[in-house]
């Protein structure tokens, strides 16, 4: 009697937790699009590709709600898979669960890579991965390509078209699925590098947005795309292994060129930049007013008379890693 109501019959806990978990995961994706398929998903989450620099960022927050729901349904079910029956599930009810949590499963991780998030997999224990390995039926682990590693841009810089054989199957079978997932990944590598170089990075965007009208109007085949696509996501990822510079010589470091691209390509003014900030900066420089406040100091004195302003000197300064 003292304990009534403070004990749960761990069962009927577990069941209660799986049918809420199952229910909001279905919930989050009521409004995908029929006959949503994986395309109509990777849009809902990710945003359709080239239709706004800003969607795949505003649409972080419904894919971050996804990943969280979808892991607390595997938490829920993997509390529950081996009694389900003795939960008060039917055989028929049991197997429908386990499809819809592999269904989900592979959405998430899909979604993941399309949006760019998949390094995000690193969060996930080893033994919940070993609880869903051992519950669910699916096929047997085979690693094609260490994404958590590389990420899927670097794995089709280093290794082109052979890259995405590394993909769920779903995936690879559908060509604009595919050209979305990729355009998705260089999209969110110029919204994150932008910072570093506006221009370069503002250049880069209109290359991809050239090149996602090229594909849908198929006016170049899905190999030259392919190619097309590799060549542009090295430019994003590693500036300086780009095409011949036009860069002036001095002008031989990725902080140089921002300062130069951004800063009305004034060779003059950007050596004596560079210069100033590299003989005023002191160690752990960066988030220190005092230590930031003398090289904004050293700015002042070497922008004169040039129609810039500290304000967005410093802003290129702090972005620069070399600087640190």
């Amino acid at each position: 009697e003292d304990v009534a109501g403070l004990l749960k019959d761990r069962l009927q806990q577990a069941k209660i937790d799986l049918d809420g978990a199952l229910d909001a995961v279905r919930t989050l994706c009521e409004p995908v699009k029929m006959p949503r398929n994986q395309l109509d998903y990777q849009h809902y989450f990710c945003g359709e590709s080239g239709a706004s620099i800003e969607q795949l960022s505003e649409n972080e927050a419904l894919r971050l709600t996804l990943y969280q729901s979808v892991a607390k349904l595997i938490r829920a079910f993997t509390n529950l898979a081996g009694e389900l029956t003795d939960a008060g599930y039917s055989e028929q009810q049991a197997n429908q669960i386990r499809i819809d949590v592999e269904f989900y499963t592979k959405v998430r991780d899909e979604i993941k890579i399309a949006s760019g998030d998949f390094v995000d997999m690193k969060q996930f224990e080893p033994g919940m991965r070993q609880m869903l390995d051992l519950w669910v039926d699916a096929d047997p682990s085979e690693t094609l390509m260490d994404f958590e590693e590389l990420g899927l841009l670097e794995l089709i810089i280093e290794r082109g078209e052979e890259a995405l054989d590394g993909l769920p199957a779903d995936m690879r079978g559908n060509q604009e699925a595919m050209a979305e997932a990729i355009e998705n990944n260089v999209r969110r590598t110029i919204v994150d590098e932008n910072p570093v170089n506006p221009k370069y990075y503002e250049k880069m965007s209109v290359l991809l947005d050239e090149l996602i009208a090229l594909r849908r109007q198929q006016a170049i085949s899905y190999q030259e795309y392919l190619e097309q696509v590799r060549e542009l996501a090295k430019q994003v990822k590693h500036p300086q292994s780009g095409s011949k510079s036009t860069y002036p010589a001095s002008i031989d470091t990725l902080a140089k060129k921002a300062l130069y691209d951004n800063l009305g390509q004034d060779e003059v003014l950007v050596i004596k930049i560079d210069t100033a900030v590299r003989h005023t900066k002191k160690a752990d420089w960066y988030g220190d007013r005092f230590k930031e406040r003398e090289i904004c100091f050293a700015i002042a004195e070497e922008i004169k008379g040039y129609s810039v302003t500290v304000a967005d000197v410093m802003a290129l300064v702090k972005a620069q890693k070399e600087y640190r």
